[in-house]
This record gives structure tokens, sequence and C-alpha cells, in this order.
């Protein structure tokens, strides 16, 4: 566990959440809250958070509505459930729509900590998103050279290629891009990211099997043609 490890606690009773969050900043962890899923949902597009800690009964977005937003756009990212659901059914729903891990109320902070710190370690090693190197097509992407085959990137090119590729097949949506990258969500910033998205597809070429698609109204998609659906 690292400083930079960002928790975003999505919890509407107000002293669990203070309770909880302060236990989590003593160990180092950056912790925001949200008291909905609706709140959180405004949060999770504008941050890159390392996991999600989440009730189910929330009012406006509950819990199983905010699992469902966040793997329809951001597929890897983690997320617990703190439910005092402790029915079969409910437990079988969370896990169907792709939650992490399922923890019963009352728990033990204790307990909770040694589960966000093994699915941490585990994202680490498991998924793309700390891989540096990237075989596209014939070509290969090297992030920390900054190169794509023989040619060089700039430092914009080779970070907007590096999020593509860290979310192969997974939608990243143009308002985080740009808050992520460019710090601001503006009309001359959005102009900015089509132009250099336009750099990158015709560096990769037309007759590479790997493509950034444009996903309208919504963000960009990197993809391996033949194997995935756009």
């Amino acid at each position: 566990m690292t400083i930079s490890n960002r928790i975003l606690l999505v919890e509407s009773d107000a002293n669990l959440s203070i309770v909880v969050a302060d236990y989590l900043r003593s160990k180092s962890y950056i912790v925001e809250t949200a008291k909905d899923g609706q709140e959180a949902w405004e949060l999770i597009p504008k941050r890159h958070y390392d996991i999600v800690l989440s009730n189910i009964t929330m009012p406006h977005v509950n819990g199983y509505e905010l699992l469902k937003l966040i793997r329809s756009s951001f597929a890897h990212m983690p997320v617990i459930f703190l439910s005092d659901k402790q029915d079969k059914d409910s437990i079988i729903r969370a896990y169907e729509l792709g939650c992490d891990d399922y923890i019963f109320k009352p728990f033990s902070i204790d307990i909770l900590t040694y589960k966000i710190e093994a699915i941490l370690r585990r994202c680490q090693y498991d998924d793309g998103r700390n891989k540096n190197e990237f075989d596209l097509g014939d070509m290969h992407f090297d992030s920390v050279r900054q190169t794509l085959g023989d040619r060089h990137l700039s430092t914009r090119e080779n970070e907007l290629l590096l999020m593509f590729c860290q979310n192969m097949n997974t939608l990243v949506e143009r308002n985080y891009i740009l808050m992520s990258l460019w710090g601001e969500d503006t009309y001359f910033n959005s102009r900015s990211l089509s132009v250099y998205v336009n750099h990158l597809r015709k560096y990769l070429g037309e007759d590479n099997a790997y493509r950034i698609m444009s996903v309208h109204s919504k963000g960009y998609k990197m993809v391996k043609m033949g194997n995935d659906e756009v």
C-alpha cells in the first residue's frame, strides 16, 4: 500500500462514514466520501480511484445501480460492498453485477483493511494498468521511452496512448481523459484531445489490428479488431 492509493467511500450513514474514512486515512490512504451513488458517480469520472467501498441501500442511486455505472465505463475499478443485506439473493446479485468483495455490517475495520490491501495487490499484478510496454500488432509501444515502433511520441501522445492501452477494450470517457491529462474539461481542451487521438490513429496505421474507436458522445475505446466487439 502506498500514499497514492485513493479510495472512494460511498456511505449514507454519516457516522459510519466518518469512522471508516478516518481509520483508513490513518493507514495513509487518500479517502474521499460520497453520501449516495448519485454523488459518487459525479466524482468517479473526474478522479482516479484505486478502489470503491459502497453501501447498497442508498437514496437516489443505490449500490447496485452505481456498480452498473462503474462497470460500464471503468471495468477494472475494484468495488467492495459494505452491506447489512445478508440474504443469498442480494449477495448473488452483487457478484453477478461484478463486485470484488461483499462484507456484512457490522464489520471489523481491520478485516476491511486487509481485504482492501489484498485486492490492491491483486490489481497491481493482474491487470494491465501498471504495464509500461504493449505490443500493438507489429508495433511495440514503450511508454517509458515514449516510443511507438521507431517513432518518438510527445509527452501528451504518450500519456494518452498509455491510458488507452491500460484500459484495453474498455470505454474511457472523454471527461475522465480531459480531467486526468489536461486538468480541465473545456471546449479547447476537447478539441486538442481530438487532434491527439487523430495523431495516434495515424501512427498506428489503417492496417493495424489495434484501433482507437470513438464512442459517440462518450469517449474512446482501444480494441483489437476481429476479436473484440466495438
